[in-house]
């Protein structure tokens, strides 16, 4: 018996969400289909293989017409991407402008990959790519036609395995419905490509400085942050880093997001947004701190909670890091 050929669609909404906007819309979502998996901040996937025969619509007009409910309920523009499997749909999101999906049928995704740059598969940073374009390894399709031993001696057996896989275009994970995950999450999108190091150091500081205010107003704590970074060329980077304490301390959260911005050594990018994920969220009241016998740390926080009761009295703007000040 043959399996029946899945459909996914990636939604990327080109719009910023509030928690109950984001809740709404997979509300709507699941009114196309009961297989809707949310993708924080800004994005959803969608399994359409039943809902096909349901509306009895070819997949394109499926996607097409779910844009369309977008963009009539809640007026969002949305890209799409439409494929065999969630990676390739989400791939195919990212290729295509707002108002506009891709679709990648599953007998021609090997075609498509093929002239594209590592960096488009999901996972694969500048690290991997550097090291892959050392050998003249720019493009999917190289990686595809180099022997599997070869790719092992340069990434090792683990990440030569998972590169091969996605490179051939291979996901087996279902779309898994869910609610929004416990994260908040803050972006900026700069005015215009950016190449100036300091500017990136100011962005990932005035990012953290929000998640921490957010945070602390909903009585929150993080025990993970992830900095994901945007380039020119659409492509982009993320890293995690786990804390040493949760907290919803922004100096706390700025050290570690400014600790993941080194890391990326991104030199002379050419950046166009910044986005801060605080992940693992739990209540303020289960957090611990570890004792300091320094006492800046206790002037620190003392006058973090004064400045938080200023911008409850006058605003969110009342009070700023100096390093953020204009």
């Amino acid at each position: 018996m043959s399996t029946r050929q899945r459909h996914i669609a990636h939604l990327h909404l080109h719009a910023s969400l509030t928690e109950d906007q984001y809740a709404d819309i997979i509300e709507l979502m699941s009114g196309v289909t009961p297989h809707v998996q949310a993708v924080p901040p800004n994005a959803v996937q969608l399994d359409l293989t039943s809902a096909l025969r349901y509306f009895d619509l070819p997949p394109y007009d499926m996607v097409q017409t779910t844009m369309m409910r977008l963009k009539l309920f809640y007026g969002i523009d949305s890209s799409a991407g439409l494929a065999g499997n969630r990676m390739l749909a989400a791939m195919a999101a990212d290729a295509s402008a707002p108002g506009e999906a891709t679709w990648v049928p599953t007998a021609e995704a090997a075609e498509w990959l093929c002239p594209r740059p590592v960096t488009a598969l999901p996972g694969i940073g500048r690290t991997t790519a550097e090291t892959l374009g050392r050998y003249g390894l720019h493009t999917i399709g190289q990686v595809v036609d180099l022997p599997a031993g070869t790719l092992q001696r340069l990434l090792g057996a683990g990440p030569a395995r998972l590169l091969a896989e996605r490179a051939r275009g291979r996901d087996p994970r279902p779309v898994t419905p869910s609610e929004p995950a416990a994260q908040l999450a803050a972006d900026l999108v700069l005015e215009r490509d950016c190449l100036d190091p300091a500017q990136h150091h100011r962005a990932v500081l005035e990012l953290a400085d929000r998640i921490g205010q957010r945070l602390r107003v909903e009585r929150q704590i993080t025990t993970r942050i992830a900095l994901t970074v945007r380039y020119a060329d659409r492509s982009s980077t993320t890293r995690t880093r786990t804390l040493p304490e949760p907290t919803s301390h922004s100096p706390a959260l700025a050290a570690a997001a400014l600790g993941l911005l080194k890391s990326l050594g991104l030199q002379r990018a050419r950046v166009r947004a910044f986005l801060i994920r605080a992940d693992a969220l739990l209540p303020a009241g289960s957090a611990y701190r570890q004792l300091s016998m320094d006492p800046a740390d206790d002037r620190a926080r003392a006058a973090e909670a004064a400045a938080d009761r200023a911008r409850r009295r006058f605003g969110p703007e009342a009070i700023r890091p100096a390093t953020l000040a204009d």
